[in-house]
């Protein structure tokens, strides 16, 4: 075999063929298939093919010798496949979100107060829009009863689609009639200004009973509140339908928070 690697030179370029050894190299040979057909293949002393291995064989009169074992191709890993960009399903769909609730307070300065008698709108003493609020007729005199008037504009509707939850106006009583408590009986007024005829009364309200120069917080009906927000009233009155009791209230001329009007309020919003 010591020209073993000369006569492989040369075996290489005639006919050759790709085998697979079937077994390893033992007594110098491996048997090995080709094309369907299994065959003796001789091995020089410097090659060791194993089983499995492809084998580069070339026959030499009716001898095959194994001219060089070929390496296997790597070994490609396959692709994985991409799973789906989406959350397991569990089976159970998600919960209703829980309603949003929103709640709050609104303060309304009244923009006018006023006072309505004898067909005509009072200016006799503070200005037609800052006057004070009467309710009654002072005894034994030829002027007619009053009605007191506060108007809070658009800034009640501001509150348009919320729940009044509570609604509270500032109260005070002023000098006039006589000086036992008395009661104001409250009205709701259709006009969010001063109109230039009478005031349309609406709903009636028993108010707070006070004596002259008392001041209160007094809780209104909680429709009240809902009315001014939803704009279907604009302002709140005093007035009787008979002469007494006399009672003179502040209006914002006197006292700054005179018929400061708040709403409570809750918003459910989903």
């Amino acid at each position: 075999m010591a020209d073993w690697a000369d006569t492989r030179v040369s075996l290489a370029g005639q006919g050759t063929l790709i085998a697979t050894a079937t077994t390893s190299v033992s007594g110098g040979a491996v048997l090995a298939t080709a094309g369907g057909i299994t065959i003796t293949v001789r091995v020089a002393n410097d090659l060791t093919p194993v089983q499995g291995d492809r084998l580069l064989v070339a026959r030499h009169g009716s001898v095959y010798w194994v001219i060089a074992t070929i390496p296997a191709p790597p070994t490609v890993a396959p692709t994985p496949t991409a799973l789906p960009d989406t959350a397991p399903d569990t089976g159970d769909s998600a919960p209703t979100p829980k309603p949003k609730t929103t709640t709050g307070t609104l303060t309304c300065v009244p923009t006018a107060t006023a006072c309505y008698r004898d067909s005509s709108w009072r200016s006799d003493g503070d200005p037609t829009n800052s006057f004070d609020l009467y309710q009654g007729r002072y005894g034994g005199s030829s002027y007619g009863r009053n009605t007191g008037c506060a108007f809070y504009g658009s800034k009640p509707h501001t509150l348009s689609g919320a729940t009044c939850t509570k609604a509270t106006v500032k109260l005070k009583r002023l000098s006039a009639g006589d000086f036992a408590a008395r009661a104001v009986t409250l009205r709701l007024v259709s006009q969010t200004s001063r109109p230039g005829g009478a005031p349309t009364l609406n709903e009636t309200a028993s108010g707070p009973s006070l004596k002259i120069n008392d001041s209160t917080t007094f809780t209104l009906p909680t429709s009240w509140g809902q009315s001014l927000i939803d704009g279907t009233r604009g302002g709140i009155a005093i007035a009787v339908s008979s002469d007494s009791p006399y009672i003179h209230l502040a209006g914002r001329g006197s006292w700054s928070a005179a018929m400061t009007l708040t709403i409570s309020w809750r918003r459910t919003s989903s």
